[in-house]
């Protein structure tokens, strides 16, 4: 069986860059991260700590799951209370800002935005003015097709990003690692091999994805295309 400690000091390469290419981070940080309960968002938390561990920056991690059950979405608190526990991060499960006169089930617009919104001010109330996520590069690379198919931009997810007058800023530290080599580390850790989303195979990305998936070996360079493209022509 792979070493997750071996696979993770690779990981952690691309990770430093990013962190130190876009500014993530800065010396008394209080940093929410957003753990939804797959495979991305542990192997974030986890990454993170380990970079905190060696990091000439002191700042703190606090890990916080927005709990969807009241919305119909998996309970996720029996397997990630545990784990969180076992990290020995400071965490909080809060419950998905919810409308009283809200439609259900929730579609992947409304579910992803209502999530967003609950992380923003869950993180404000807990003292943390930067909100990080586990979006890796193949995310991004998704977002600019998308945006190119869909709404005929080319734009895509932006590694630092503030919200409300700078009140919380998002970063994204994994943005330079290819997903590929977060499966690899999710197998090493132990991760569960499921979504938190019981629509993402549905999703518009998800058929984004697959069409991806068709270029064979050529996808790898296809998508390092689209997020070069892209940082080029918004200037980052």
């Amino acid at each position: 069986m792979t070493d997750p400690d071996r696979v993770a000091y690779f990981l952690l390469r691309d990770v430093t860059c990013a962190i130190g290419e876009f500014e993530l981070i800065d010396d008394g940080d209080r940093i929410a991260v957003a753990v939804s309960g797959g495979k991305d968002s542990r192997a974030m938390l986890d990454l993170l700590l380990r970079h905190r561990r060696k990091a000439p920056r002191d700042y703190k991690l606090f890990a916080i799951h927005v709990d969807g059950s009241e919305a119909g979405l998996p309970d996720l608190r029996p397997d990630l209370e545990p784990w969180l526990r076992n990290l020995g991060v400071d965490y909080r499960f809060v419950p998905l800002d919810l409308p009283d006169d809200e439609p259900l089930p929730l579609d992947c617009f409304r579910c992803s935005w209502l999530r967003r919104k609950t992380l923003f001010t869950a993180s404000v109330a807990h003292g943390c003015h930067k909100l990080a996520f586990g979006h890796h590069a193949d995310d991004a690379a998704v977002t600019t097709l998308m945006n190119l198919m869909f709404n005929g931009r080319l734009e895509t997810m932006e590694p630092r990003v503030a919200f409300f007058d700078e009140a919380i800023t998002v970063i994204r530290p994994m943005i330079h690692l290819p997903e590929k080599e977060l499966m690899h580390y999710a197998k090493a850790a132990g991760y569960p091999d499921r979504s938190p989303c019981p629509q993402g195979e549905a999703s518009k990305r998800a058929e984004v994805e697959a069409f991806l998936r068709q270029f064979g070996a050529q996808q790898g360079q296809i998508r390092t295309n689209l997020w070069r493209a892209a940082r080029e022509a918004m200037g980052f």
